[in-house]
């Protein structure tokens, strides 16, 4: 019993799983911001060129 609870203790495949999954959490986040941000600008861009055609 002595051992099994030693082994679980230096197991570190958990760990290591939550870490690659809070990476992926973080980075989703980021991209999703970039792209909102990004698509933003464009509408703002699209909607000036669209003004000045307008005139034309």
């Amino acid at each position: 019993m002595k051992n099994l609870i030693s082994r679980f203790v230096k197991d570190e495949s958990g760990a290591t799983a939550i870490e690659y999954g809070l990476i992926a959490g973080l980075l989703s986040i980021v991209i999703l911001t970039a792209v909102s941000l990004t698509g933003t600008t464009l509408t703002s861009v699209f909607t000036t060129i669209n003004t000045e055609l307008g005139k034309v």
